[in-house]
């Protein structure tokens, strides 16, 4: 690496050096478009000094910016960034979370059981899905991370439509920020996630990332059991 490339890096990296700006980049992991002024309130300043921050992101390429009418949302630039983030997120030290109040008690531990990831499933939820694809013969872990054709014939049995493009690949192991494990990314993770969306199998908790999961999870392979555990609160 050359000393410009090095410094091309420091520079790139000072973008995410700053607790508003990373704060901002943690909350678009949801997979969804903020506006200025909810990313403001979220981050608790106020909407020139979020504009600011949103103009160097966008600029430096951490974040694309989507035009409706007048309005400005921004999202993510894709899910090769999500990936950067969740993984210097799992990296980093993690102080032990005391909760205050029996709401943010709640709030902690529905972030830790099932959340989404950018676009794919997360937390106790996602490492379920995958270990379980694991040892069911639909995932092969041999070289790299691979789907097998049990895999393939898997998705399509769910009737499950795996999009694929943009030089993204079909499976990927993500680092989970809770469980310090991978669970599954890439197209095959994103079409799951979608899926039991739309299917009910998991339904957003307003206000952040995490998912409330119903028994209808099953429905993947998972155990009994483990999708009990994984319903038996909000």
């Amino acid at each position: 690496m050359t000393t410009t490339e090095g410094q091309e890096l420091a520079a790139w990296a000072r973008m995410l050096a700053d607790g508003t700006r990373a704060t901002v980049c943690l909350a678009l992991l949801d997979g969804r478009a903020w506006t200025a002024t909810e990313l403001a309130e979220l981050a608790g300043v106020s909407r020139p000094t979020i504009s600011e921050h949103l103009n160097l992101l966008v600029e430096g390429g951490l974040l694309s910016e989507v035009r409706q009418g007048r309005h400005r949302y921004v999202e993510l630039a894709g899910p090769e960034t999500a990936q950067l983030l969740e993984g210097l997120s799992a990296l980093a030290p993690r102080r032990t979370e005391i909760a205050t109040s029996l709401k943010s008690a709640s709030r902690r531990d529905a972030f830790a059981r099932a959340r989404t990831c950018y676009d794919h499933l997360a937390g106790r939820l996602g490492i379920a899905v995958i270990d379980t694809m694991t040892e069911r013969g639909l995932l092969d872990w041999s070289d790299g991370l691979a789907l097998t054709p049990d895999g393939t014939r898997w998705l399509e049995e769910l009737g499950i439509v795996v999009k694929t493009g943009r030089g993204r690949p079909l499976v990927r192991p993500c680092l989970d920020v809770t469980e310090r494990r991978p669970h599954l990314a890439g197209a095959v993770g994103s079409a799951l996630c979608r899926h039991a969306l739309d299917q009910g199998w998991v339904h957003r908790i307003p206000g952040g990332r995490a998912l409330k999961v119903t028994g209808a999870l099953t429905e993947l392979g998972l155990s009994v059991g483990v999708v009990r555990e994984l319903a038996s609160r909000v």
